[in-house]
């Protein structure tokens, strides 16, 4: 049984950071890659990070590069999204979940039965507000 549990999220002024840590269990993290997606109220899920489990390669949306930053640790089976300079906008539920690439998270299209993941976290709220 994998299990992804986030953690680390929470409010935030902007400009400000949070650290987001996603513990997997349940398997051997270093077979997959790992990512994170987010979900405003009424948005749809969006990638927002990804990092492979081959190489080590990173993939940011447009709208976090730069600011956010992921990284993995194999040994530890988790993955963390450090994020820095947060804005009102990065408000969302922030769920880790991985796969066998990082292409379903970084394709740009929403996860579902057409771009399917195959784990999921229950989700991290962060919440960016003066």
């Amino acid at each position: 049984q994998v299990q992804l549990v986030e953690s680390g999220g929470g409010l935030v002024q902007p400009g400000g950071s949070l650290r987001l840590s996603c513990a997997a269990s349940g398997f051997t993290s270093d077979l997959y890659a790992i990512g994170w997606f987010r979900q405003a109220p009424g948005k749809q899920r969006e990638g927002v990070s990804c990092i492979s489990s081959s190489d080590g390669s990173t993939y940011y949306a447009d709208s976090v590069k730069g600011r956010f930053t992921i990284s993995r640790d194999n040994a530890k089976n988790t993955v963390y999204l450090q994020m820095n300079s947060l804005e009102p906008e990065d408000t969302a539920v922030y769920y880790c979940a991985t796969s066998v690439s990082c292409l379903p998270i970084v394709s740009g299209l929403p996860p579902g039965p057409l771009n399917p993941v195959d784990y999921w976290g229950q989700g991290t709220q962060v919440t960016v507000s003066s």
